[in-house]
């Protein structure tokens, strides 16, 4: 079983939260609330929150823009992604990343299995890489936030973590832009 190696010390890793709702304000934002609260518990620096309506082009301007702000290192979008009409946090993830980290969604949806059985099915929970900067999107509840966080990015943005982790991946992340150039 994987675990931490307490060789390398501990880098805070500065993630922005980001939720997508028609409704929900910074007051009563619990799936934002659940992740600035583990985040910062982990170790971590809150560099950014915001709420955006679940409008695409929307969502996908501040993920360009957060992504382009060298602040910020880590996305993590709550809200958006499931099936309805208005859930649209996936497309504008598609919209904009370079590189899709695949197995995040599938790993987060056999974690909720384990928990709500197929209902997990709706869930299109993505992660993905735009410009050095790691997104993942996940859905809009607090129980979600806290499956994803706990269960994966947690150990992920941990240098520590080993075999691998995405923490020590980082400083590697744009690492093709310089051969693009030639």
């Amino acid at each position: 079983m994987p675990e931490t190696d307490p060789n390398p010390g501990f880098k805070p890793i500065r993630i922005a939260v980001l939720t997508i709702s028609d409704t929900r304000s910074l007051d009563d934002d619990r799936s934002g609330d659940t992740l600035s609260e583990r985040l910062r518990d982990s170790g971590h620096i809150l560099a950014a929150r915001d709420i955006v309506h679940d409008e695409r082009a929307a969502i996908a301007n501040k993920f360009r823009s957060w992504a382009s702000d060298p602040q910020i290192e880590v996305i993590i979008a709550t809200g958006g992604t499931g099936v309805t009409g208005r859930d649209v946090t996936p497309e504008a993830l598609s919209d904009v990343i370079e590189k899709r980290i695949d197995g995040f969604g599938e790993l987060f949806r056999w974690i909720s299995f384990q928990k709500i059985g197929t209902s997990t099915i709706q869930s299109r929970a993505d992660a993905g890489v735009l410009t050095g900067t790691y997104i993942f999107v996940l859905p809009g509840s607090p129980g979600a936030c806290r499956d994803a966080w706990d269960e994966i990015i947690k150990d992920q943005l941990d240098i520590r973590y080993k075999p691998c982790n995405f923490a020590e991946l980082l400083p590697r992340l744009r690492e093709h832009e310089g051969r693009e150039a030639l």
